[in-house]
């Protein structure tokens, strides 16, 4: 296992990428809230104008691992410029685009240069920070999202309320304003060292085809588009086999510690979005609030999130990942619990749960991140890490697919013995399968993974 190279610009990266991930995280979900007046607008269906977010999603989660594979052969400075200048690309072509279909170009080629930011998020810690202090970094990443996702419903409702909805494409262009710190501050500790291996295009292009058919099958409930996505992920299993440099090499997998890891990883994601997907929905059907209302009620915990997020870290590396994972666990269970005992009381009481919940949420995303970047060998962090984000944004569409199948069903009892209202029985009895989840996740970590760390991630 390696440890990270000690780099005097340190701080001033993570500052850097802190605000690189909040404005990342803000503009992946700004134009959520404008769909409704894009669909208007030019006489489309919903559906149809959904793309702009879920066409969004789908090219991020295969450009991080593209990016993190590139990381392994080439600089960082250069894949952070490539990256961001097509992302300040994409937003000049949506600002000013007079058709849905320019506008929708411009968000994908976006999605195209931003993926670079979560791969890269995850790989700058992991080789330019000590591993004693790696935890503190990678918390650098959750506080980024959470601010993200706390500014996105203010920052966009104010644009819109100034000015037309394209306006949402200029905030990423203030991007562009970092390139010449990371050129300066990014040395030359990551360059790739001996032969490049040649970029495996085939191997790329069947993992770019089966995670756009698995996710536009779950969030669309397409059995074909399912099915299609499981024969494209069977002939990338193959070409990895097969091909002599393929696109992700098979003894990763062999890395039993990692592949638990991210087996686990897709699990506690899975669960996670619920808190962004199905607490939502129970605030707008149960409760009967309208959007602004509940944006609100979502604000405190994502507050709350950005401003603990860092705290962490700290505990992540005084006192281990294992300690942080079981804290972050507590906290999760103790949220699902509580929804589950509660829902349809005061939606108050909803909103100060969620507060635990996305604490913990962080706090596990940190835990977690950290131990599976010591669970790789130098030469393998790039396209590791790449493909733990890439799992990370896939784990979030399905969940999303299956809560959303979920909340259609009828549920005739509350399994939760404690809870009252029939209004919201089939809510309650979701939060308490989440709880127990997530109980099981607990004990599998501290049982296969918590083995064998070290102090900077020590058990």
């Amino acid at each position: 296992m390696h440890v990270a190279l000690k780099h005097p610009n340190t701080a001033k990266l993570m500052r850097l990428l802190l605000f690189t991930i909040a404005l990342s995280s803000m503009t992946s979900l700004m134009f959520n809230i404008v769909l409704p007046q894009v669909s208007e607008e030019f006489q489309l269906s919903y559906a149809q104008v959904s793309w702009l977010s879920s066409g969004y999603m789908i090219i991020y989660a295969f450009g991080t691992v593209t990016y993190g594979k590139l990381a392994d052969r080439f600089r960082l400075k250069n894949l952070l410029t490539f990256g961001l200048s097509l992302f300040a690309i994409g937003s000049l072509v949506g600002l000013l685009s007079a058709s849905y279909w320019t506008a929708l170009l411009g968000r994908c080629l976006q999605s195209a240069g931003a993926a670079c930011i979560p791969a890269l998020a995850m790989i700058i810690p992991t080789r330019y920070v000590a591993a004693e202090r790696r935890g503190q970094a990678l918390a650098m990443n959750a506080v980024g999202v959470a601010l993200g996702s706390a500014l996105a419903p203010v920052v966009s409702a104010l644009i819109v309320s100034m000015a037309h909805w394209r306006w949402l494409f200029v905030p990423p262009l203030l991007l562009l304003l970092m390139l010449p710190f990371y050129r300066k501050h990014l040395i030359d500790i990551d360059e790739a060292k001996g032969t490049p291996e040649r970029f495996d295009w085939l191997g790329g292009g069947l993992l770019a085809a089966a995670v756009a058919l698995l996710l536009m099958g779950v969030t669309g409930q397409s059995g074909g588009l399912i099915l299609a996505g499981l024969a494209a992920l069977a002939l990338l299993i193959a070409r990895i086999r097969a091909a002599k440099q393929p696109f992700i090499r098979p003894e990763l997998f062999r890395n039993k510690r990692f592949s638990s890891a991210l087996t686990l990883a897709f699990l506690i994601n899975a669960i996670g979005i619920s808190l962004y997907f199905l607490t939502p929905k129970l605030l707008a059907e149960v409760y009967r609030l309208d959007s602004d209302w509940i944006g609100f009620a979502m604000v405190p915990a994502a507050l709350a999130s950005s401003m603990l997020g860092r705290k962490g870290g700290k505990l992540a590396d005084l006192k281990g990942n294992a300690f942080l994972f079981g804290i972050a666990s507590g906290a999760l269970i103790t949220c699902f619990l509580l929804l589950s005992s509660f829902a349809g009381v005061s939606p108050l009481w909803i909103s100060a749960f969620l507060i635990l919940g996305n604490v913990g949420q962080s706090f596990i995303g940190v835990a977690m991140s950290n131990t599976i970047s010591q669970t790789l060998p130098r030469e393998q962090v790039g396209v590791g890490m790449g493909l733990f984000s890439m799992l990370n944004f896939i784990a979030q569409g399905v969940g999303a697919g299956i809560y959303g199948i979920a909340a259609e069903q009828d549920a005739a009892v509350s399994w939760n013995p404690l809870h009252l209202d029939p209004n919201s029985r089939l809510y309650s009895n979701m939060y308490l399968v989440l709880a127990a989840l997530h109980a099981g996740i607990l004990w599998f970590y501290q049982s296969r993974l918590r083995a064998g760390q070290r102090k900077g991630g020590k058990a």
